[in-house]
């Protein structure tokens, strides 16, 4: 049997329907795949390992096949039960946070920050390390800044970030312009490795810091925003919010002021109800 390269999400369906040379737009995005051409680029298959590249890509929510017999028997599940193509964990989770149409966009507040932006045009910059995943005929343009919660965590512990932000008038502009970050260098949405952070001069009230720091990230997001329109892709109309920071109504408000657009928190933020909702939707269930 020839030997491929699988993601996790291929070899779990592999395990299920016995094919394994079956992989999807997105998750082969990382193994040079053009989603838009729907190929591997000539180059790549002159290469001594192209062998190993997945010869069957689908459109994430295709049917991979029917789960085999042995499979059937093992997990009860029926024998017309269709296992469809995954995607990356990210874009499952931008399914889930409930997108409707372009200009809407899920931002994930984590340790890092995450803007991902649904538009009919497609943007790849190497530059700012932009690229785009496809989906049905729109695309998700994104990138990656490191900026977050990380940098948080170094200053106050989970229980003083709830008490301090309580304490915030997210309608007054903190007048100062941090750019927080870890350590120096930045990628997106200034590409700069010896980008140093900027968090001086330090206010006395620790209320007042932790508003200069969620300020100068919602400066960073309204930034990352307005870039990824420059580099062509659609206006900025919604932006939905993962992760830990979507649980700090400061932040929100603070964020929606600097991007003038509404700022919410996702209902649903787990990639696996993104991928049930693929699978749900190309099949054409009922929900």
């Amino acid at each position: 049997m020839d030997s491929h390269l699988l993601h996790h999400a291929d070899w779990l369906a592999s395990l299920l329907t016995g094919r394994r040379d079956t992989s999807d737009w997105n998750n082969t995005l990382n193994l040079g795949y053009d989603p838009e051409a729907q190929c591997y680029p000539d180059w790549l298959l002159a290469q001594p390992y192209a062998g190993l590249l997945p010869p069957r890509v689908l459109e994430p929510g295709k049917a991979v096949g029917t789960i085999t017999d042995q499979m059937a028997q093992l997990t009860g599940l029926p024998k017309a039960c269709t296992v469809c193509a995954g995607t990356s964990d990210s874009t499952s989770a931008f399914i889930a946070a409930g997108v409707q149409g372009p200009g809407e966009a899920v931002t994930s507040l984590g340790s890092t920050f995450a803007p991902k932006l649904l538009s009919k045009t497609r943007v790849d910059n190497a530059f700012y390390g932009v690229y785009s995943q496809r989906i049905g005929d729109s695309w998700l343009v994104g990138g990656a800044s490191s900026t977050g919660g990380a940098v948080l965590k170094e200053f106050f512990t989970s229980e003083q970030l709830k008490e301090l932000s309580a304490q915030i008038d997210p309608d007054q502009p903190s007048g100062l312009d941090y750019y927080p970050l870890t350590k120096p260098g930045e990628r997106f949405p200034v590409n700069d490795p010896h980008l140093e952070p900027r968090l001086t001069p330090r206010p006395e009230s620790d209320v007042q810091f932790l508003h200069d720091m969620l300020e100068g990230m919602a400066n960073i997001e309204a930034r990352a925003y307005g870039l990824l329109r420059e580099l062509g892709a659609a206006p900025l109309t919604k932006v939905y919010t993962a992760g830990g920071g979507s649980k700090n109504p400061a932040w929100l408000k603070i964020r929606e002021r600097k991007l003038g657009v509404p700022v919410v928190a996702s209902t649903q933020v787990e990639a696996a109800y993104g991928s049930a909702l693929l699978a749900q939707r190309r099949a054409a269930m009922p929900v």
